[in-house]
């Protein structure tokens, strides 16, 4: 169902049961998903891709151009996937040169008054707080949680699994299973709560925390810590994931506690 007083560019490709209401505006050089539902005061922009099933808030705009004085007009998108809601008044921008595209995957929730700048790559199950605000060329991991007033530096990378405290500056990276805050922030332990949510089970969480108790609380330097992790502890994906996110890390990690 489209309102006719929504401005719909006669180029803009939309799919089937999409309900558009009142006073949207969905530019030319877009396309949306079948049973998306626009809610009044959306605006949809030239490079917008949105998948099925999404849900677009009064407010939102998708597929602004990027807050980048680099930018020189260049053809790039902004990428929504299937089942993901974009909230009142969240904004996310689309790429630049540098990558071409801005990314948020399937059954992402991207809260009010957020903002996901020029060429983030969100994976899936992705929750971004409410006024969040996520600095280019991000990348977040699968089932990660940014809480409400969190700030994101560019090129930070956040990992699988993780939880982070509202209201958190991240400028470092932060490593996959981990729960996050404090000022500055820091390494608070694991996220237990949320890893039994998406059925680790008791022995994953315990080689979980055991491997961060050796990368935190020994007293090693990351290069002895990682030699310990490689040495003591059995190949897993947990493992792994761990030793291959530090050692790509170019930000380098978040601190621990104990270094506060």
């Amino acid at each position: 169902m489209h309102s006719p007083l929504s401005v719909i560019h006669p180029e803009a490709q939309i799919g089937q049961n999409v309900n558009i209401e009142p006073f949207v505006v969905i530019d030319r050089d877009t396309v949306i998903g079948d049973d998306c539902h626009i809610y009044p005061h959306a605006t949809i922009l030239s490079g917008a891709r949105i998948g099925k099933g999404c849900n677009i808030f009064p407010g939102a705009v998708i597929a602004g151009i990027p807050q980048d004085l680099k930018f020189a007009g260049e053809t790039s998108t902004a990428e929504i996937g299937n089942n993901t809601t974009i909230r009142e008044c969240a904004t996310v921008n689309r790429g630049t040169a540098s990558k071409g595209r801005t990314i948020v995957g399937d059954n992402c929730l991207i809260m009010a008054y957020s903002h996901v700048a020029h060429d983030c790559i969100v994976h899936n199950n992705v929750i971004i707080g409410n006024a969040s605000q996520i600095a280019g060329e991000v990348e977040i991991d699968d089932h990660a949680i940014i809480s409400g007033g969190s700030l994101v530096h560019q090129f930070t990378r956040i990992s699988q699994h993780v939880m982070i405290q509202g209201g958190s500056r991240v400028s470092k990276d932060i490593p996959p299973y981990t729960l996050i805050g404090r000022e500055p922030i820091s390494y608070c332990g694991i996220n237990i709560v949320g890893l039994h949510r998406r059925g680790f089970t008791n022995d994953q969480i315990f080689l979980i925390q055991d491997i961060y108790r050796t990368l935190y609380t020994r007293g090693l330097n990351n290069t002895d810590a990682i030699h310990a992790i490689e040495t003591e502890y059995q190949p897993s994906i947990e493992r792994d994931l761990i030793l291959n996110f530090i050692k790509s890390s170019k930000r380098g990690i978040v601190r621990g506690s104990m270094d506060d």
